[in-house]
This record gives structure tokens, C-alpha cells and sequence, in this order.
């Protein structure tokens, strides 16, 4: 999304907040008392493997004292990737409550999240011998527009739409206010320092980075102005390495980057000075042009083969220029440009704190790094970057918590069920046919 598509209206402030959502009946009534992540979890037998587009977060988000009924899935649909988020009781466990699940779809291979989707409401339906219409699908992002008549037709159930921004706001304030070990600042020396949850943490910039970048001021609950953007985004980064790469999937280019060197392809401060820039605080690994260097030595190796009649021009123009380079360097491009825009949005709008969200960061470390070092190099130190464990999950969790069922408080709903297991085990063995095909 380009700045040109900046909306400027400010969202309601008559509608309820946060805290009001999350309280007052008629409402989700998310009961958050010692609310943990689950680290480090292992797969399980009935685990869905990660590859042909789906991925399951193994961070689920355990609700000990959760009790109360929840019949709704929610979904984010954006232009890469579709975000989905349920509820499932601990069943197989002598404590009470459950846990939000939290997986991920290639939004081109959309009909596998809808499949995933049918998959759990026929579970319900087998389960609880409920009606049909009974569970709900709450659905946010483009594609809430998009594949609506799609996810009407074949789910059959009630699809309720919510507004993106809106969504991204309140999925975002959930986790700051009432999440532990969620929210952390990170550097290459000190890596994740959590926050504590808090609240009041108004006013606060929102960089949400998938496949364009929305920037929002965020003044209070539900009041909010998307104040910028820019289209070079997580959409860029995908696109133009399968052009120049072989890599078929986002981790896939994120691992090439991990093992590449940008210096091989960008023109350093080092290359135009031979030391550092101290006079203007820049070091001499610095970058001064991306891809920089890529025209000058593609020409040296391609006078060089004229020289050598023999050796294969086109190999000899290309050989330097690794995947894992050209990777890396795209990488520190988008994630500088996305770094100095937010912080001159945040510099105007007279805002400290910066969250980072979106499917394009995905806990990377080089990515994290570099938007962090942006912000504390041009605001010389001043302001604070901030990322989250689930920060491709705003937009999904702030649906899931927009649910006004009428049947809130009827026994025998989702969270009495057993709502994913034969799902997941129906959709992992179908990624393993595919996988051995």
C-alpha cells in the first residue's frame, strides 16, 4: 500500500475499547489471568509439518482460566499470506482453559486455509451435533472482500468482515496491554529484552510491514489515522528474488540471507572512502548504494571475458554475483528504507515508541537489527523500536476478539470439542502425500 492510498479519517471514538471488549458482556470475554506463550514446542504426532504454503506457529498462546465458550475462527487474508487463529480446549490435560493456535497460509493457496477451515467446523459439527450456522468465521484483510463468496459458498457459515486497520489496532493493544514475554526491543548485543505489559502506552507508531507497509498513529483505543506508508515491502522483497534467485518460498530467501554477504554486491563507505565517515558518525561498512557495486564489476568481468575468448562470457559476467549476496542485500535495502520512513513519521508526529508488525519480519534477526539500528541511529537514541512474537497475527487476533456471539455462555461449543485434531491430522497427511509426490 502506497502513501498515495493514506486514509485520513480517524476511527470512531464512541465505539467501545479494549478493555471494554474484553469485559463487558455480549462480548469475547478473553479471560487473559496468567496468560503464557508456549516456548519451544515440540511437534506431536497429529503436528502439521511445515511446506507447500502452510505453516503452524509453534508459540501457541496458553489461556489457563479461559473457560467460557467460543465458537468463532478468525482470519487475516492479505496479499501473500492468509493468518488464521483459533481457540482449542487442553483436553488431553489435567489443567483447565486452552490455547489460541495460530497458523499461516500462501494467500495463492488460499483454498488450503478454507479446506483447513471446513475441516474444523465438520470436527465441531461431528463433536457437538450442533447446527451448521453455529460457527462463525470473522475475517479481516483485502481478502475478507476478495474470497468472500468463496468462503461463504464452501464453508457455508456465517462470514462476518471487520475492517483491517481497525483489527491491526486492537490485535496490537491485546498483546501490549495483557500478553507476558510478548513485546521486546531488540540489538545484535543485548538481542530480545521483553516489556512488561502495561497500560497507557499512548500515543505509539504502528509500522506493519507484509506485502506493501501501513504506518498508523495509534492516540488511544480504537482512535487511530494511517498517516503513511510506502509500497516497498515485504511484496518487494519476495518478488524481485524470484527473479534473481532460485528460492521459491519467503524462509527459503530469509536463510539465503542469513548465509549471504552484502558487501559483495553494495557499495560500502569503505569502498568510496577506504575508512570510516567518523565526521558524519558512519562506519565504514556502512552502505552507501545498494546493489551498488553490481554495474562496475559486471562490467570488469564482462571486458575481462573479451579478453579470454575461450571462457563463457555469460558465466564469467554472473559468477560473483551469489544468491546469498543478492539476498542480503535486498534484505538491509527494504528494511533501511522501511526504518528511516517510520522514523521521520514517528519524528513528525511527535512519537517515542515504534512498533514493528507484520508477516515480513518473522522474528529475523537481520531484519529486527537493521529496522532497530535505524531508528536509534537517526533518532540518536531518542526513540525505541519494538517487535512482537506474533507480529504477523495483529490483524487475525483483533478480529477473534471482535466475536458478539448471540449464544455466548451455551455449553457445548468449540472450546468442548476437540475442535483441530483430526483437522490438523487430515491436512498434515495430505502436505506429506504432496511432499513425496
Amino acid at each position: 500500500m502506497s502513501p498515495s492510498d493514506n486514509a485520513s479519517a480517524e476511527v470512531d471514538p464512541s465505539r467501545p475499547s479494549l478493555e471494554d471488549a474484553i469485559t463487558n458482556p455480549g462480548t469475547v470475554k478473553i479471560n487473559v489471568q496468567g496468560a503464557y506463550i508456549v516456548d519451544d514446542q515440540p511437534p506431536t504426532p497429529d503436528s502439521i509439518p511445515d511446506g507447500d504454503g502452510v505453516h503452524y506457529e509453534r508459540k501457541d498462546i496458553r489461556l489457563p482460566h479461559h473457560t467460557s465458550v467460543v465458537s468463532h475462527v478468525a482470519v487475516d487474508i492479505g496479499g501473500s499470506l492468509a493468518k488464521l487463529v483459533y481457540f482449542t480446549k487442553e483436553l488431553q490435560s489435567p489443567q483447565e482453559g486452552g490455547r489460541l493456535n495460530f497458523m499461516s497460509f500462501e494467500t495463492e493457496r488460499i483454498d488450503r486455509c478454507i479446506d483447513f477451515i471446513q475441516q474444523l467446523k465438520q470436527d465441531h459439527e461431528r463433536l457437538n451435533g450442533s447446527a451448521p450456522d453455529e460457527l462463525c468465521v470473522i475475517a479481516t484483510g483485502g481478502g475478507a472482500y476478495k474470497y468472500y463468496d468463496r468462503l461463504k459458498q464452501t464453508l457455508n457459515v456465517d462470514i462476518m468482515r471487520e475492517e483491517e486497520m481497525d483489527c491491526l489496532i486492537t490485535g496490537l493493544d491485546f498483546f501490549i496491554n495483557e500478553i507476558p514475554n510478548e513485546v521486546f526491543s531488540y540489538s545484535e548485543t543485548e538481542h530480545m529484552q521483553f516489556t512488561e505489559p502495561r497500560a497507557g502506552a499512548y500515543p505509539y507508531l504502528l509500522v506493519n510491514i507484509g506485502s506493501g507497509v501501513s504506518m498508523i498513529k495509534v492516540s488511544g483505543p480504537n482512535q487511530f489515522l494511517r498517516v503513511g506508508g510506502t509500497h516497498l515491502g515485504g511484496g518487494t522483497f519476495w518478488g524481485i528474488l524470484s527473479l534473481l534467485t532460485g528460492a521459491t518460498t519467503f524462509d527459503d530467501m530469509l536463510a539465503m540471507a542469513d548465509r549471504g554477504d552484502n558487501s559483495g554486491v553494495d557499495m560500502l563507505v569503505g569502498d568510496i572512502y577506504g575508512m570510516d565517515y567518523t565526521k558524519i558518525g558512519l562506519k565504514s561498512t556502512a552502505i552507501a548504494s545498494s546493489f551498488g557495486k553490481v554495474f562496475k564489476m559486471k562490467r570488469a568481468a564482462e571486458r575481462q571475458a573479451e579478453d579470454a575468448p575461450g571462457e563463457d562470457t555469460e558465466n564469467a559476467s554472473g559468477a560473483q554475483f551469489s544468491p546469498e549476496d543478492m539476498s542480503r542485500s535486498l534484505l538491509f535495502a527494504i528494511s533501511n528504507n522501511i526504518g528511516q520512513i517510520a522514523y521521520l513519521q514517528s519524528e513528525k508526529h511527535g512519537l517515542k515508541h515504534i512498533y514493528f508488525g507484520g508477516s515480513f519480519i518473522r522474528g529475523h534477526r537481520q531484519t529486527m537489527n537493521t529496522l532497530s539500528y535505524a531508528i536509534k541511529f537517526w533518532s540518536k537514541g531518542e526513540k525505541e523500536a519494538y517487535f512482537l512474537r506474533h507480529e504477523g497475527y495483529l490483524g487475525a487476533v483483533g478480529a477473534f476478539l471482535k466475536r458478539q456471539p448471540q449464544n455466548w455462555g451455551r455449553r457445548n461449543s468449540l472450546e468442548d470439542s476437540s475442535l483441530s485434531k483430526q483437522a490438523r491430522e487430515d491436512l498434515r497427511q495430505e502436505i506429506q502425500n504432496q511432499q513425496q509426490k
